[in-house]
């Protein structure tokens, strides 16, 4: 009896039925999510509570450090609340070019790694304080600042935070050269507080390249990448956070200062550096802070910064800060993977993220760099990953940086791919207004990562809106709070 040949055309039908099987079970586990779809933002406005908006000295005696047990919190703001004239438009190209500057100036000082510095001091308990924060201000050194008061009486000023540099500076009467900002430039010769530092001041010795006047008093210089500088007399000086004081903060007094500034006196350096703000004043609030960075396009509501043990938010997800031996200014976590869509990228992993033993790569979490930066590997893996998920979607032209653009004009809200950030002991699962953004008013939104040809990979502000980051310098360790603005 002559064997059955195989039906040829019937087995090609079963093939193809259960490869659509396959594919319908993977696209029903496929995990997308909605993205609303808006317009560019307009400038915010610029308002303030009535004791960080002026210039008060009514409760500068009356209300002591020791005496002050409330928890305060300072609004954040964008750069762009001072820009005027300027369209949605402009705003977000200048933003761009101020990221760039940016990125360039953090990987110049990865690049440097020949800086070793002492670490923080240890903390006690006491309580905390905290401010609103404001974004933007210059072009090198950060995109949020706060208002503050500088001096006894206080004087109140627009303050850059940046947690990509240390030295806390502002602007110095009398003048040599001084840039244009918001209020009148500071005079220490007006407040009851202000003391130079000595040139032999252990505290003078803390600057990685301190000088020395004819009168011996310490000098500062502190530089960007963008070009900006300021130099002048290194000081002491007391900062009232709303009517929280913090006397003897070391900072400069810059009377020869350069650069686009945008109004700002000067910036409150939130490193990890030994005169960083947090690293000086740290007992003060037990080395917590926190901020929360809203999505600007969506909310009115402005940003904040807490300072102490209120600032560690119950629902954070932490994963552990880790040491650059050649760089203590960053904060550098550990970055496992990505996923898109649910399933692990093929081809991120943690090996693409390592510090090396001369300090270059890592990842760091920055609040002054808008764009998130991966390095050049481990970007091209996750923009292919993502345009496979979004294979549905219109595709539009490459606008400046970003290189995974689409067509949205039209539609109210798509779903797109689920995109999680996996860091050690953390998954942070985005927002998908954290990595799709409008670039225009015509429906054209852009992927907001990129990619680096530098070993540093930099987590930016667009991911990390809407998340309260916490700072936990005494436990070492970084945690994120969904929904942390509410």
């Amino acid at each position: 009896m002559e064997e059955a040949k195989p039906n040829k055309a019937a087995l090609l039908s079963f093939l193809a039925f259960f490869l659509s099987l396959s594919a319908a079970a993977a696209t029903s586990n496929f995990q997308t999510q909605t993205l609303t779809v808006n317009t560019l933002p307009h400038p915010p406005i610029l308002s303030w509570p009535e004791s960080e908006s002026k210039s008060i000295s009514d409760f500068d005696t009356a209300e002591s450090e020791a005496e002050s047990t409330a928890i305060f919190s300072l609004q954040l703001h964008h750069i762009d609340a001072l820009s005027t004239n300027t369209t949605p438009h402009q705003l977000f190209n200048l933003r761009l070019q101020r990221d760039a500057a940016r990125v360039h100036a953090l990987t110049s000082i990865a690049a440097a790694t020949n800086r070793t510095r002492a670490g923080t001091r240890s903390p006690r308990s006491v309580p905390g304080f905290s401010s609103s924060v404001i974004s933007g201000l210059a072009q090198g050194s950060g995109e949020y600042f706060t208002r503050l008061g500088v001096g006894t009486p206080a004087r109140y000023v627009y303050m850059v935070l940046d947690t990509g540099s240390d030295v806390v500076w502002l602007q110095c009467a009398p003048c040599r050269k001084c840039y244009q900002e918001a209020d009148p430039v500071f005079d220490p010769s007006k407040s009851r507080t202000f003391a130079k530092i000595p040139c032999g001041a252990p505290l003078c010795r803390r600057l990685d390249s301190p000088g020395c006047n004819r009168n011996k008093v310490c000098q500062y210089q502190v530089s960007y990448g963008d070009g900006s500088f300021t130099f002048g007399d290194f000081s002491t000086e007391t900062l009232t956070f709303r009517r929280r004081r913090v006397a003897r903060v070391a900072l400069g007094c810059g009377h020869d200062n350069e650069g686009l500034f945008v109004g700002a006196a000067g910036l409150l350096g939130l490193g990890r550096g030994r005169l960083s703000f947090p690293a000086q004043t740290g007992r003060r609030f037990n080395q917590k802070f926190s901020y929360c960075l809203v999505d600007r396009s969506a909310s009115s509501k402005p940003s904040s910064i807490v300072f102490g043990d209120a600032a560690v938010s119950r629902t954070a997800r932490f994963t552990p800060l880790l040491k650059n031996p050649k760089l203590d200014t960053f904060y550098y976590v550990e970055l496992i993977g990505i996923s898109v869509g649910g399933t692990a990228v093929r081809g991120v992993s943690a090996s693409l993220f390592r510090i090396d033993a001369t300090g270059n790569g890592g990842v760091i979490i920055d609040s002054g760099t808008s764009v998130t930066r991966l390095t050049r590997p481990a970007y091209i893996a996750l923009r292919d990953a993502y345009r496979a998920g979004a294979s549905h979607l219109k595709r539009a032209p490459e606008f400046s940086l970003f290189d995974t653009c689409y067509d949205l004009s039209g539609q109210t809200s798509v779903q797109v791919p689920k995109v999680v950030l996996h860091f050690r002991g953390a998954d942070v699962s985005l927002p998908a207004s954290n990595y799709m953004i409008p670039v225009d008013n015509s429906g054209s939104f852009c992927f907001a990562f990129a990619g680096t040809m530098s070993g540093l990979s930099i987590i930016g502000n667009i991911q990390q809106q809407g998340f309260r980051v916490v700072y936990d310098l005494a436990g070492s360790r970084v945690g994120f709070a969904e929904r942390g603005c509410e």
